[in-house]
């Protein structure tokens, strides 16, 4: 099929179909020396710059960018992007509100909590069906699959962005088949608690650990899609807005624990979840392209084909034979009267590509990051088992079956409310992409099968999808899907620090020797420990701040590696060994470890296959024009003369995370059989590795009540 990624005369292409570039563009771009406000254009070569400059002046060539102009303009002629007008004072005004109304019911909750550590922890196992749908809902709906899945699928493709909601709804289906009724008839205050009744206090503080560690780099993404919007939205330095949102959320959430995230997420979602389709779907229905069309293009830019030509009256080319051209006559009389643009559409864009998940050529002259993709369900479906905040809401409900139906309803709801956001990455890229008047180039990049000898890699704006729904969308429901993704985004920050200082205090601290905590003060402890772990976060985010999405597949990569399998071995394998449970977590994470840093990885999660399209960009490589201008062949770039040096794509990310839990369930099954066989083969002491009698429906009204050793 003819598009615009199956050509190589792709004008002023896009960025690189990586997963991962949210995380490394900024670490890219210190490295290479490619970037935007800088004292010259093309840093990789001098000889370059003086002929461009010599274009503008030849007496006295300038140095560049010039006064009031900008690299790209001096280079390659594209108009330097334009500015995107400052919102509305009343889409903060409404946040404000929104915000502050959230605070106080929060906060208001502490009442219900009566000083008991199992109303703090598990909101006295009373949530009915209606709420845990929607605070399980708000948990998997949260600013990773709205915000983070709409950036993904503007600066790559859809699927890039839809693994994120495909894989969180798909956890909460699993939940519902695997745990949510026996996870609800344990009885226990959290997740780790589990890990403690079948395996020991060793193995329940080795799963504490590894959990903690994934549910900060949960809060840490979640407080960045937060921190975006308001400091779009008041102007803020983007570490402003995190530390904001991150106390504004921590007061609460310490306040009333999970009913105060129980019964905010139940009004976070009513909010979120009709703000945000109702958005979404006015997007689809009734935007102007619901893809970028064909590229008008350009005096002497060439067309692909004649029926795209045809589209816009185009005229024989003067230089290359059959082929036909920008009508400057009829679409720019004058300098003041032009219809343009950059070219970077040749067939036009789609929303979604055929064999996008089957194919990676399916997206040439891009690469296709399908092995991260596939790779970010599987870790999303199935480490999600292990998420402290999904179990919390199970083992709040009323009863098994609440539970159960719980989860599954919420699942269906993640796919309802989350895909719908993939599909408006083609819509906002006909706004804010390579071909509308806000598009930024990198003038020190060349691109082999794009025809680029400069300016060939497009910056995406990491804010373009709030611009819609500040622009584009009407403003009442753009205002109220802004609200909806702050409220996603609360929603599930609250229950990561409640998770976090319930597990931290209650299945760490608590272990301690010395009773640091008693059941008396238990609650003290976890509203406490619940202030360090935000800070962190807020310090993960903050210098991370340019990452939706990719911190969330972090977390339960984490997860995945270690926690899992002793999770699915402690209600599905009779009599299952506690040695072989903390060493399948403990091999399990320390293969993950090992082969982040063993596997090569070059931070694009984008495997080596052949091809041009598995090419880096490279720098500057000529000082010519592109191969589909209406050109002399003497003042037209060739590649084989003039090369463009690109590396390979080189990435193994996603092996490590198929890998490590498959380790883990080894370790297991070998250590679990080996003991059945010979014995105990433990190198712990016997109380380590016994399990636990958990004592908890009577520990708010019995001080002495203690965790007995079976």
């Amino acid at each position: 099929m003819a598009t615009f990624r199956e050509t190589s005369a792709t004008f002023r292409g896009r960025m690189l179909h990586s997963y991962l570039f949210a995380l490394m563009a900024t670490l890219l771009t210190t490295f290479t020396g490619l970037k935007t406000a800088r004292a010259t254009c093309i840093p990789s070569n001098s000889d370059y710059e003086a002929f461009f400059a010599g274009l503008i002046d030849s007496a006295n060539p300038p140095s560049l960018p010039t006064a009031g102009s900008c690299c790209q303009m001096d280079v390659c002629a594209i108009p330097c992007p334009a500015t995107v007008p400052k919102p509305d004072s009343d889409f903060g005004i409404g946040v404000i509100c929104v915000v502050v109304l959230f605070c106080m019911i929060g906060i208001g909750t502490v009442y219900f909590v009566g000083g008991k550590a199992k109303n703090f922890f598990v909101a006295g196992r009373s949530l009915p069906l209606p709420v845990v749908i929607l605070t399980l809902a708000s948990q998997s709906i949260d600013s990773n699959a709205l915000l983070g899945n709409a950036d993904l699928s503007y600066k790559f493709a859809f699927f890039d962005g839809a693994v994120l909601p495909i894989g969180l709804g798909l956890s909460l289906i699993l939940n519902a088949l695997f745990f949510a009724k026996k996870m609800n008839a344990e009885g226990v205050l959290t997740l780790p608690d589990v890990y403690g009744k079948r395996y020991g206090v060793a193995t329940e503080i080795i799963a504490s650990l590894v959990l903690c560690c994934s549910f900060l780099c949960l809060l840490a993404g979640n407080l960045v899609g937060m921190a975006k919007i308001l400091a779009y939205l008041f102007d803020l330095d983007i570490t402003d807005g995190v530390f904001l949102s991150g106390i504004i959320i921590l007061v609460y959430t310490a306040c009333g624990g999970l009913f105060s995230v129980a019964y905010t997420d139940v009004i976070q979602s009513a909010v979120g979840m009709t703000g945000c389709l109702a958005a979404v779907y006015w997007i689809i229905k009734n935007a102007e392209f619901e893809a970028p069309p064909p590229s008008i293009g350009f005096p002497d830019y060439v067309y692909p084909d004649e029926a795209t030509a045809k589209l816009y009256d185009g005229i024989p080319c003067t230089n290359v034979p059959d082929a036909f051209c920008y009508n400057a006559a009829k679409w720019c009389p004058s300098d003041d009267n032009c219809k343009t643009d950059a070219g970077a559409y040749p067939f036009g864009d789609k929303v979604i590509y055929d064999r996008s998940m089957s194919d990676p050529r399916a997206l040439t002259p891009f690469p296709n990051a399908i092995l991260f993709n596939w790779a970010t369900i599987f870790v999303l479906g199935f480490g999600n088992l292990a998420a402290l905040d999904f179990q919390a809401r199970c083992l709040a409900a009323k009863s098994p079956t609440t539970a159960q139906i719980g989860c599954l309803v919420a699942g269906l709801l993640t796919f309802f409310v989350g895909i719908p956001f993939a599909y408006t990455g083609a819509a906002t890229r006909y706004y804010f992409g390579p071909d509308s008047p806000y598009a930024s180039f990198e003038t020190d990049s060349c691109s082999k099968i794009l025809g680029l000898p400069t300016c060939a890699m497009w910056q995406p704006d990491g804010n373009a999808f709030i611009y819609m729904l500040t622009h584009v969308v009407p403003k009442g429901l753009g205002g109220w899907c802004l609200l909806g993704i702050v409220a996603a985004s609360m929603s599930t920050c609250d229950g990561a620090i409640l998770a976090l200082g319930t597990v931290f205090s209650h299945n760490i601290v608590r272990h301690m020797p010395g009773e640091m905590i008693k059941p008396d003060t238990l609650l003290r402890w976890a509203r406490i420990s619940t202030i360090p772990f935000a800070f962190i976060a807020m310090g993960i985010a903050a210098a991370k701040s340019d990452t939706t999405g990719y911190l969330l597949v972090v977390a339960f990569d984490v997860a995945l590696a270690g926690a899992v399998i002793p999770l699915f071995a402690a209600f599905y394998v009779k009599d299952p060994s506690p040695n072989a449970a903390f060493w399948s977590i403990f091999a399990g994470s320390l293969c993950r470890v090992i082969l982040e840093f063993s596997l090569k990885k070059d931070g694009f999660l984008i495997y080596p296959y052949g091809g041009d399209e598995f090419l880096d960009y490279g720098t500057a490589a000529s000082d010519l024009y592109p191969t589909f201008f209406d050109k002399s062949s003497a003042d037209l770039w060739d590649p084989s003369v003039q090369e463009c040096k690109q590396s390979r794509f080189e990435d193994w990310t996603g092996v490590d995370s198929l890998v490590s839990p498959a380790v883990s369930l080894l370790v297991f099954t070998i250590l679990h059989v080996l003991e059945k066989t010979c014995g105990n083969v433990s190198c712990f002491p016997k109380s380590w590795l016994t399990p636990l009698e958990k004592n908890f429906e009577d520990e708010d009204d019995t001080p002495s009540a203690e965790i007995e050793m079976k």
